[in-house]
């Protein structure tokens, strides 16, 4: 099978190889569409020496299944989140994903919408319920929460703010740039949520969240950004005591010691609970998963803008340049496998 890897330039290299057997408890993912995801840049230049297949977000048909997976068979329709930092990953004609991180699809999923949602929808879900213990869609806030969504139109901010709605989370106050009419889409105005624009400057988003508050206590935010500053800002402008969660590494000695800062990582829905801890991201992931695609089924969510690249795996290095260089807003990028060059699917 073809099989695309990153290297810490974001060079892409398809290269042919064996087509993998699913361990216990894995299933085997014919490939249709491949979601792409910043990390997959990031990664080969953290760790150079890890060059491999960066692919984590897989929509396609199951073409096998490991002994003891009871919940998936040959042909079904699904999604799934690739274990990250591991082989096998969604740029190629077939990939691995554990029976708990993958959940069916129906007809009237796409796979390209599909495509969108593992990866960041979960970084969402378990930054706002893991880590900030908001109250669960299926028993929703009856009092208002405000929360401020630093990044509202990247994939893992506007999937934190649907579930924020499916929560009852509210006022949402978005922080966004040029994705501020996406962002609208995405609010409930008549709710108290509201869009600040980042671009104007720190000093304006710190006034701005302020003024949002309306005399009221902000505690909660959830960073999808993490970068240039981002939680420095969040951590001044909340009341304390206040909870920052951030998608990638942060100095809590940058905020105040009232505001605490943790950091979502969704590679954690592959780990096992510590001792004694009943309930672990593992477990929160797999049955979260099957509620997204619940949702799907049935309408009530949705996965995000997306723009599919030309030349199926051939269209990986072009689509992380672009990453890298922040062109995308408001848009995930993809690639249909059977688009690449020697693949017939």
């Amino acid at each position: 099978m073809k099989e695309a890897i990153v290297d810490d330039t974001t060079s892409v290299v398809i290269r042919d190889v064996e087509i993998p057997t699913p361990k216990p408890g894995q299933v085997l993912i014919r490939v249709v569409v491949s979601g792409t995801n910043p990390k997959d840049w990031k990664v080969p230049k953290w760790q150079p020496n890890n060059t491999i297949n960066q692919g984590d977000d897989i929509a396609g048909y199951v073409e096998a299944v490991g002994a003891g997976v009871q919940n998936f068979r040959a042909g079904d329709k699904v999604a799934a989140f690739h274990e990250m930092m591991t082989p096998n990953g969604s740029y190629a004609e077939y990939a691995i994903a554990w029976e708990h991180t993958t959940f069916h699809l129906t007809e009237k999923t796409s796979f390209e919408e599909a495509a969108t949602i593992p990866l960041a929808a979960m970084t969402a879900a378990l930054g706002l319920y893991q880590k900030l213990k908001f109250p669960l869609p299926w028993a929703p806030a009856d009092k208002p929460i405000p929360l401020v969504v630093y990044g509202g139109a990247s994939a893992v901010g506007a999937f934190a703010i649907k579930f924020a709605q499916l929560s009852n989370i509210h006022p949402i106050i978005a922080i966004a740039g040029k994705g501020a009419p996406f962002v609208e889409t995405l609010i409930s105005r008549e709710k108290g949520d509201t869009i600040i624009d980042y671009r104007e400057g720190d000093d304006a988003v710190y006034s701005a969240i302020k003024a949002a508050g309306k005399g009221d206590p902000i505690q909660y935010a959830y960073d999808a950004v993490s970068e240039k500053g981002s939680y420095v800002t969040l951590g001044a402008a909340l009341d304390v005591p206040g909870k920052i969660t951030v998608v990638l590494p942060a100095d809590a000695d940058k905020v105040p010691k009232q505001i605490s800062i943790e950091r979502t990582m969704v590679g954690a829905v592959h780990m096992h609970p510590a001792e004694g801890q009943t309930v672990g991201d593992k477990e929160f992931g797999a049955a979260f998963f099957q509620f997204i695609g619940r949702g799907l089924a049935q309408g009530w969510f949705s996965g995000h803008p997306y723009e599919v690249r030309k030349g199926g795996l051939g269209g990986i290095e072009g689509a992380l340049k672009d990453l890298e260089a922040g062109k995308a807003s408001a848009v995930k990028y993809l690639v249909k496998i059977a688009e690449t060059d020697g693949v017939q699917q």
